[in-house]
């Protein structure tokens, strides 16, 4: 069932706009509250968007450009969606391993096979079938390779910084973009635009509502520290041992205990006697080591939950 007589089915126009909203709802949170995961994942929702709207309006020979164009940019916007997630890995969790197939392994297995077959030679011989079915050789071997590379950078990872609650967050993120290493099959077959979206879009539904969630309860935890509540029950030894961990110094130690206690940063300079502001410069440096944005976050990884 296609809508406003368009090519769009409306399993794809209801896709389009569950993550329209979500887009909203995540740019309105990432504005109170900037994150640099969040920040990542609006890029990725975005092209994701632009995937469906591309993906299910070309090819239409009502529509006023050229149906070999209609088709460079429908898998092309497909090609960019897959060439994001190493980077988004890479980024949004800090997968270092990643960098080389972030930076040069995706420009030479992804994006030139689509600008080599996809672009120039069907220019050329304007013979898609034909560009298909030796255009998605490499990308899809590299899928297959991108999908181990990243499976072995999150658990990698996770053996290094034991923080379950991001593991489960990559894991999740990885369900959801594995798919996608079957894109290429997809096309080689040419399957219907409802198999396609169900294929490509079910997952990042479920991230999207989970970030959310995570969202509301990093709120509710933020209210109790405002009001001076720790926000765990605290394991002072596994607090102790995650600041030795990464590194902190003893003062910075010293000071997140207090964070984890629920303290506010005027009651930690009364305290250690000292001011206010290099409370906040000890507290920025903590932040970069430990690798988090905000105290509720601080509290739940030194707690190792």
């Amino acid at each position: 069932m296609l809508v406003f007589g368009t090519q769009v089915h409306i399993v794809t126009f209801l896709f389009m706009i569950a993550e329209g909203i979500l887009f909203l709802i995540e740019s309105v949170i990432y504005a109170i509250a900037p994150d640099k995961r969040r920040g990542w994942y609006l890029v990725l929702l975005t092209l994701l968007l632009l995937y469906n709207v591309t993906g299910g309006l070309f090819p239409d020979p009502k529509i006023n450009i050229s149906i070999s164009l209609q088709e460079m940019i429908a898998y092309g916007t497909g090609f960019l969606m897959a060439s994001y997630f190493p980077f988004y890995f890479y980024k949004a969790f800090d997968l270092k391993s990643l960098r080389w197939h972030a930076l040069f392994g995706v420009p030479l297995f992804l994006m030139l096979p689509y600008l080599l077959f996809f672009v120039i030679m069907y220019a050329i011989n304007e013979d898609l079938e034909k560009d298909i079915r030796y255009g998605v050789i490499a990308p899809f071997i590299y899928s297959l390779v991108l999908l181990w590379v990243m499976l072995r950078a999150i658990r990698k990872h996770y053996r290094e910084n034991r923080d379950r609650s991001y593991y489960i967050e990559e894991l999740a993120v990885y369900c959801a973009v594995s798919p996608w290493a079957a894109m290429t099959v997809l096309s080689w077959f040419q399957v219907s635009q409802l198999t396609e979206v169900l294929c490509t879009n079910t997952g990042f539904l479920f991230i999207s509502a989970m970030f959310i969630r995570r969202s509301i309860l990093l709120h509710r935890l933020e209210k109790r520290l405002y009001w001076g509540q720790a926000p765990f029950q605290n394991d002072l030894v596994k607090v102790e041992a995650n600041c030795k961990r990464h590194n902190l110094t003893r003062k910075e130690t010293e000071i997140s205990g207090m964070v984890c206690q629920g303290m506010i940063y005027r009651d930690i300079a009364d305290k250690l006697f000292i001011s206010p502001r290099t409370v906040d410069k000890h507290i920025e440096n903590i932040f970069e080591k430990v690798g988090v944005t905000n105290r509720v976050e601080l509290a739940r990884k030194l707690n190792g939950l």
